[in-house]
């Protein structure tokens, strides 16, 4: 049984597996073979051994063609164990939820290979946005292991970031290949160097970062922070208006949303020291800001800022920003004002039928933003008295806005978030009353 280096097995052919990962890897020289329970995609994957990515901006749209490919169905497990056993590299994209399901296939194919002879290490990249996924990966694959394999030195368990954003779009293009995916020209996978047990696969496109859990953070608190408050706070203002590029266009929310990223993003920097600085961080808000506004996409407000049992959970993009803030003895109104307005939520996409856990959560919580910031959020009303005094003041504002769609048609936001001090080599970012004190806006 021969190992072969160049070659990438990856768990997971969505929308991230085909347009980043596999994308990446093929461009780099790997074959690339997708494990998937899709058999349609399966199927086609083999018949062409290639796909397209679209990447779309408001510029262009560019085609690329990803060859060197084919697929295996993850029912056929015989056939997945024998590509483990002979990859040079594991990869993993198919959603946190369904990451312990991949744990079988990949433990019988580390044993088989160890059985084999074969002790070089394996590398795995997990492609989730999910905390401590390594841990968590780790254990799954334990439970299928025998007591006394050398885990420790037969697997590395590479942590990542991932930034790209690939909404819904349609399927199929010119020549209406089901294969085809669309997404932004973002391609950037920042993964952890420290890791990996074999050298840095030398990949265009990757990123490796020697303090993982800080650009981990870096994307929960600045970018899912920022493209969910977009949602939340657009749709508070402008219910009528269906895409995110749509609700950006207005200056009060574009303007609310910069401050909100601005005062997550100065948390993190406080956090972090050594990892980042205030300019790179601004330059990061920017950039995120310009990307959320790409018309091309057609990013739904609806997507973004569905799930609100797991969005405003006390570890997620909202409440841990706010609670690292109040720990360090920092600024968190801005964030605030976002999480509020997410307790008003009940966007509907144009297309998309209406999230399911969502509806149990409005059942359950209503509008009662002191309910859901106790039971979802996981704060306490006395601790954290100060939190719901000014939701409460949030809310009483929230209630004098709402903007009909005609209103909204040509306006167009500001060049930057005027109450915020924002020069490029600041290492402290200054906030007036503009943003935080709503006593003053009510």
């Amino acid at each position: 049984m021969k190992v072969k280096k160049n070659k990438l097995v990856l768990f997971g052919a969505g929308k991230i597996g085909r347009s980043f990962i596999g994308q990446l890897f093929s461009i780099g020289g790997y074959e690339v073979v997708f494990v998937d329970i899709c058999k349609p995609v399966i199927e086609e994957l083999n018949r062409g051994h290639k796909y397209r990515v679209c990447f779309v901006s408001d510029e262009s749209m560019e085609w690329l063609e990803v060859k060197n490919v084919r697929g295996v169905h993850a029912m056929d497990e015989e056939m997945a164990i024998e590509e483990v056993a002979t990859a040079g590299l594991l990869a993993i994209s198919v959603g946190a939820g369904a990451l312990a399901l991949t744990a079988p296939s990949i433990a019988r194919g580390l044993l088989k290979r160890h059985k084999a002879g074969n002790n070089a290490p394996l590398d795995i990249i997990i492609a989730e946005n999910m905390a401590n996924a390594s841990a968590y990966l780790g254990r799954e694959l334990l439970k299928h292991l025998p007591v006394g394999f050398p885990f420790d030195g037969a697997i590395g368990l590479v942590e990542t970031s991932i930034g790209k954003m690939v909404p819904l779009m349609p399927t199929g293009g010119a020549d209406g290949s089901m294969l085809d995916v669309y997404a932004e020209p973002y391609n950037t996978l920042i993964v952890d160097k420290k890791a990996f047990k074999n050298p840095v696969p030398e990949i265009g496109g990757l990123a490796p970062k020697e303090n993982i859990r800080a650009w981990v953070e870096r994307k929960l608190f600045v970018h899912n922070m920022g493209h969910s408050a977009a949602a939340y706070i657009g749709h508070a203002y402008a219910p009528g208006l269906d895409r995110l590029y749509e609700v950006l266009g207005l200056p009060e929310v574009y303007h609310r949303v910069r401050c909100a990223m601005m005062q997550s993003a100065a948390v993190l920097r406080r956090k972090y020291p050594d990892e980042f600085t205030m300019g790179d961080l601004i330059a990061h808000v920017e950039d995120l800001l310009s990307r959320f506004m790409n018309r091309a996409l057609g990013d739904t407000v609806f997507r973004v800022g569905c799930d609100l049992g797991r969005k405003l959970g006390p570890e997620d993009r909202l409440v841990l920003p706010i609670r690292s803030a109040i720990s360090q003895d920092m600024p968190y109104g801005d964030i605030l004002y976002a999480l509020v307005c997410a307790c008003r939520f009940r966007a509907k996409g144009p297309e998309e039928p209406e999230f399911e856990k969502d509806r149990a959560f409005f059942k359950e919580y209503g509008g009662d933003t002191a309910s859901i910031l106790t039971k979802v959020s996981g704060l306490d009303m006395e601790e954290n008295n100060d939190i719901f005094s000014r939701a409460k003041a949030i809310c009483k504002y929230l209630a004098t806005i709402g903007i009909g769609k005609e209103q909204l048609i040509g306006q167009s936001a500001p060049l930057f978030c005027p109450s915020i001090n924002y020069g490029r080599n600041a290492e402290h970012i200054h906030y007036n009353a503009d943003c935080e004190n709503f006593d003053k806006l009510i």
